[in-house]
């Protein structure tokens, strides 16, 4: 449930939005330069990620840690088999379960992934001072858990826009 009022007035919100979405820009840039990253497209890259994390072990498990649906989940698997960089196993006893998991080269993949982000971040916190780096986590992590938290509830564009031209 949500309280029933912000405590940040508008002008402050409006300043936080703002500099949401010059960080959306940034973000949307590095995902652009780094379209393909180690042979895999930043959708591969993700999935590798989450899979070598250990966040998941399933193709239902996976869908649901991406927000994907389990169709489009497996046949993103199914391309990352292909080229050898995961294993999928179908579980004997309940055909409807497929396990997951990295194959040698995959984790060599993901390792490479996981070194050039710690890098690439890195270099990001060298210039912000060692005192505030657990502030900015633990922020970053309350945002986020607030977003995931009114996911479901509101949506930014609910209103016709015609209706909005109207007034």
């Amino acid at each position: 449930m949500l309280p029933a009022e912000s405590k940040m007035d508008n002008e402050r919100l409006s300043a936080f939005r703002e500099k949401l979405r010059h960080l959306e820009r940034e973000l949307i840039e590095l995902l652009k330069e780094d379209n393909v990253c180690f042979g895999v497209t930043v959708s591969q890259c993700h999935i590798l990620l989450e899979i070598g994390g250990k966040r998941a072990s399933s193709i239902v498990d996976l869908a649901s840690v991406l927000n994907l649906d389990t169709s489009t989940m497996s046949r993103s698997i199914d391309g990352l088999v292909s080229i050898g960089l995961v294993y999928r196993q179908q579980n004997p006893n309940d055909r409807r379960y497929v396990s997951i998991s990295l194959s040698g080269q995959g984790k060599r993949v993901f390792e490479s992934i996981e070194k050039a982000n710690n890098a690439y971040f890195s270099k990001i916190f060298r210039l912000i001072p060692e005192d505030k780096h657990d502030q900015i986590t633990e922020s970053f992590l309350l945002f986020f858990e607030a977003m995931k938290a009114v996911k479901d509830e509101n949506r930014f564009c609910e209103e016709d826009p015609k209706r909005v031209e109207e007034r």
